[in-house]
Protein backbone atom coordinates (compact mmCIF):
# COMPACT_ATOMS: atom_id res chain seq x y z
CA UNK A 1 0.00 0.00 0.00
CA UNK A 2 1.13 3.73 -0.84
CA UNK A 3 2.46 5.80 1.84
CA UNK A 4 1.51 9.23 4.01
CA UNK A 5 2.48 12.09 5.08
CA UNK A 6 3.12 12.16 8.73
CA UNK A 7 4.23 15.27 11.00
CA UNK A 8 6.87 14.54 13.87
CA UNK A 9 8.56 16.61 16.28
CA UNK A 10 11.87 18.09 15.62
CA UNK A 11 13.08 20.64 18.39
CA UNK A 12 9.66 22.06 19.49
CA UNK A 13 9.10 22.32 15.55
CA UNK A 14 7.36 20.16 13.67
CA UNK A 15 8.76 18.23 10.05
CA UNK A 16 6.53 16.40 7.67
CA UNK A 17 7.85 12.92 6.04
CA UNK A 18 6.77 10.13 4.10
CA UNK A 19 5.66 7.13 5.66
CA UNK A 20 5.52 4.15 4.09
CA UNK A 21 4.53 0.49 5.60
CA UNK A 22 4.30 -2.81 5.36
CA UNK A 23 1.16 -4.82 5.08
CA UNK A 24 2.10 -6.63 8.22
CA UNK A 25 1.96 -3.23 9.97
CA UNK A 26 5.35 -3.03 11.19
CA UNK A 27 8.77 -4.00 9.90
CA UNK A 28 12.49 -3.23 10.11
CA UNK A 29 12.43 0.72 10.47
CA UNK A 30 14.71 2.62 7.57
CA UNK A 31 15.60 5.82 7.09
CA UNK A 32 15.36 7.09 3.38
CA UNK A 33 17.66 10.36 3.18
CA UNK A 34 16.39 12.47 -0.71
CA UNK A 35 18.73 13.82 -3.16
CA UNK A 36 19.09 17.56 -3.44
CA UNK A 37 15.94 17.76 -6.05
CA UNK A 38 14.08 17.17 -2.28
CA UNK A 39 11.18 15.36 -1.07
CA UNK A 40 10.31 13.99 -4.39
CA UNK A 41 7.97 11.25 -5.79
CA UNK A 42 11.43 9.37 -6.63
CA UNK A 43 12.09 8.99 -2.87
CA UNK A 44 8.81 8.18 -2.05
CA UNK A 45 8.83 5.27 -4.53
CA UNK A 46 11.69 4.03 -2.65
CA UNK A 47 10.05 3.94 0.75
CA UNK A 48 6.71 2.55 -0.81
CA UNK A 49 9.37 -0.37 -2.21
CA UNK A 50 10.71 -0.87 1.11
CA UNK A 51 7.92 -1.42 2.58
CA UNK A 52 7.20 -3.42 -0.26
CA UNK A 53 9.99 -5.55 1.20
CA UNK A 54 8.52 -5.83 5.00
CA UNK A 55 10.05 -2.43 6.06
CA UNK A 56 9.15 0.69 8.22
CA UNK A 57 10.38 3.68 5.69
CA UNK A 58 10.20 6.97 6.51
CA UNK A 59 11.57 10.27 4.19
CA UNK A 60 12.22 12.95 6.14
CA UNK A 61 11.32 16.46 4.17
CA UNK A 62 14.64 17.69 4.65
CA UNK A 63 14.03 21.29 2.63
CA UNK A 64 10.78 21.55 4.53
CA UNK A 65 8.48 21.96 1.43
CA UNK A 66 10.88 23.09 -1.06
CA UNK A 67 11.76 20.82 -4.45
CA UNK A 68 13.50 21.41 -7.58
CA UNK A 69 13.38 19.57 -10.75
CA UNK A 70 16.18 21.74 -12.63
CA UNK A 71 20.01 21.49 -11.41
CA UNK A 72 20.39 25.06 -10.95
CA UNK A 73 17.52 25.16 -8.30
CA UNK A 74 18.14 21.88 -6.79
CA UNK A 75 22.32 23.20 -6.19
CA UNK A 76 20.89 26.12 -4.77
CA UNK A 77 18.91 24.35 -2.17
CA UNK A 78 21.63 21.81 -1.41
CA UNK A 79 23.75 25.23 -0.91
CA UNK A 80 21.22 26.55 1.30
CA UNK A 81 20.94 23.70 3.73
CA UNK A 82 21.06 24.93 7.52
CA UNK A 83 23.12 21.68 8.72
CA UNK A 84 21.87 22.84 12.36
CA UNK A 85 18.17 22.10 11.18
CA UNK A 86 19.17 19.31 9.56
CA UNK A 87 21.02 17.57 12.40
CA UNK A 88 17.72 18.04 14.35
CA UNK A 89 15.34 16.77 11.61
CA UNK A 90 17.34 13.73 11.46
CA UNK A 91 17.56 12.88 14.89
CA UNK A 92 13.60 13.48 15.18
CA UNK A 93 12.95 11.78 12.66
CA UNK A 94 15.17 8.87 14.12
CA UNK A 95 12.96 9.07 17.03
CA UNK A 96 10.05 9.25 15.62
CA UNK A 97 10.51 6.08 13.05
CA UNK A 98 11.81 4.18 16.29
CA UNK A 99 8.25 3.95 17.67
CA UNK A 100 6.90 2.26 14.25
CA UNK A 101 9.83 0.06 14.06
CA UNK A 102 9.93 -4.01 14.75
CA UNK A 103 13.56 -4.03 15.30
CA UNK A 104 15.06 -1.87 17.91
CA UNK A 105 17.85 -1.09 15.69
CA UNK A 106 17.09 1.50 12.78
CA UNK A 107 18.93 1.30 8.94
CA UNK A 108 19.79 4.49 7.01
CA UNK A 109 19.66 5.18 4.03
CA UNK A 110 20.54 8.16 1.24
CA UNK A 111 21.14 9.42 -2.11
CA UNK A 112 23.34 12.22 -3.43
CA UNK A 113 22.80 14.56 -0.24
CA UNK A 114 21.23 12.21 1.30
CA UNK A 115 23.79 9.62 1.42
CA UNK A 116 26.44 11.94 3.30
CA UNK A 117 23.06 12.56 5.33
CA UNK A 118 22.63 9.52 6.39
CA UNK A 119 26.27 8.79 7.32
CA UNK A 120 25.79 11.93 9.27
CA UNK A 121 22.29 10.28 10.85
CA UNK A 122 24.41 7.21 11.93
CA UNK A 123 26.90 9.08 13.73
CA UNK A 124 23.94 11.18 15.91
CA UNK A 125 22.11 8.54 16.51
CA UNK A 126 23.41 5.47 18.24
CA UNK A 127 19.91 3.45 17.33
CA UNK A 128 20.57 3.38 13.50
CA UNK A 129 22.37 0.35 12.90
CA UNK A 130 23.46 -0.01 9.62
CA UNK A 131 23.59 2.90 6.40
CA UNK A 132 23.65 2.59 3.58
CA UNK A 133 25.64 5.54 1.67
CA UNK A 134 24.78 6.29 -2.28
CA UNK A 135 27.24 8.47 -3.80
CA UNK A 136 26.90 10.67 -0.56
CA UNK A 137 28.15 14.25 -1.14
CA UNK A 138 27.54 17.54 0.84
CA UNK A 139 30.74 19.99 1.45
CA UNK A 140 29.03 20.73 4.88
CA UNK A 141 28.41 17.80 6.65
CA UNK A 142 31.13 16.42 8.06
CA UNK A 143 30.23 13.32 10.00
CA UNK A 144 32.60 12.06 12.87
CA UNK A 145 33.08 8.47 11.91
CA UNK A 146 34.04 6.88 15.33
CA UNK A 147 30.28 7.66 16.53
CA UNK A 148 29.07 5.00 13.46
CA UNK A 149 26.74 2.37 15.84
CA UNK A 150 27.27 -0.03 12.71
CA UNK A 151 28.61 -0.75 9.72
CA UNK A 152 28.33 0.90 6.33
CA UNK A 153 27.63 -0.01 2.62
CA UNK A 154 29.10 2.26 -0.01
CA UNK A 155 27.33 2.45 -3.43
CA UNK A 156 29.49 4.51 -6.37
CA UNK A 157 29.84 5.22 -9.56
CA UNK A 158 33.15 4.57 -12.31
CA UNK A 159 32.08 8.01 -13.99
CA UNK A 160 30.64 9.76 -10.96
CA UNK A 161 32.45 13.38 -10.86
CA UNK A 162 31.04 14.31 -7.92
CA UNK A 163 31.52 11.67 -5.74
CA UNK A 164 34.82 9.65 -7.72
CA UNK A 165 36.09 6.29 -7.02
CA UNK A 166 39.02 7.89 -5.35
CA UNK A 167 36.56 9.78 -3.23
CA UNK A 168 34.28 6.53 -2.38
CA UNK A 169 38.15 5.19 -1.44
CA UNK A 170 38.90 7.73 0.74
CA UNK A 171 35.46 7.25 2.61
CA UNK A 172 35.67 3.83 3.02
CA UNK A 173 38.94 4.29 4.73
CA UNK A 174 38.42 7.16 6.77
CA UNK A 175 35.14 5.07 8.25
CA UNK A 176 37.50 2.04 9.35
CA UNK A 177 40.38 4.54 10.36
CA UNK A 178 37.45 5.51 12.88
CA UNK A 179 37.74 1.87 13.94
CA UNK A 180 34.07 1.06 12.20
CA UNK A 181 32.80 -1.74 9.73
CA UNK A 182 32.40 -0.10 5.93
CA UNK A 183 32.03 -2.16 2.35
CA UNK A 184 32.33 -0.61 -0.77
CA UNK A 185 31.22 -1.30 -4.18
CA UNK A 186 31.81 1.05 -7.49
CA UNK A 187 29.68 0.48 -10.05
CA UNK A 188 31.76 0.03 -13.88
CA UNK A 189 30.44 2.30 -16.32
CA UNK A 190 27.29 4.35 -14.48
CA UNK A 191 27.41 7.63 -13.42
CA UNK A 192 25.87 9.52 -10.57
CA UNK A 193 22.30 9.12 -9.67
CA UNK A 194 22.21 5.51 -11.57
CA UNK A 195 19.74 4.50 -9.12
CA UNK A 196 17.19 7.13 -9.70
CA UNK A 197 14.52 5.64 -12.33
CA UNK A 198 13.44 9.08 -13.24
CA UNK A 199 16.76 10.68 -14.13
CA UNK A 200 19.03 10.41 -17.27
CA UNK A 201 21.81 8.61 -15.64
CA UNK A 202 19.70 5.95 -14.68
CA UNK A 203 20.92 1.71 -15.32
CA UNK A 204 18.78 -0.57 -14.81
CA UNK A 205 21.47 -3.42 -13.94
CA UNK A 206 23.40 -1.58 -11.76
CA UNK A 207 20.09 -0.04 -9.91
CA UNK A 208 18.81 -3.83 -9.58
CA UNK A 209 22.01 -4.84 -8.07
CA UNK A 210 22.09 -2.14 -5.59
CA UNK A 211 18.44 -2.78 -4.54
CA UNK A 212 19.69 -6.60 -3.89
CA UNK A 213 22.80 -5.58 -1.72
CA UNK A 214 20.67 -2.76 0.08
CA UNK A 215 17.61 -5.18 1.19
CA UNK A 216 20.63 -7.76 2.11
CA UNK A 217 22.21 -5.44 3.87
CA UNK A 218 19.50 -4.26 6.26
CA UNK A 219 17.85 -7.77 6.86
CA UNK A 220 21.50 -8.80 7.96
CA UNK A 221 21.74 -6.24 10.44
CA UNK A 222 18.57 -4.78 11.83
CA UNK A 223 17.53 -7.14 14.03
Amino acid sequence: MPGKMVEFPSNGAKTSAYLATPDAGKGPGVLVIQEWWGLVRHIKTVCDRFAAEGFTALAPDMYHGKTASEPDAAGKLFMALNIAQAEKDLRGAAQYLAGQSSTKKLGAVGFCMGGQLALYAATLNPTIGACVNFYGIHPHVKPDYSKLSGPVLGLFAEKDGFVTPQVAKETDAAIKKGGKQSEIHVYPGVDHAFFNDEREAYNKAAAADAWKRTLAFFRAHLK
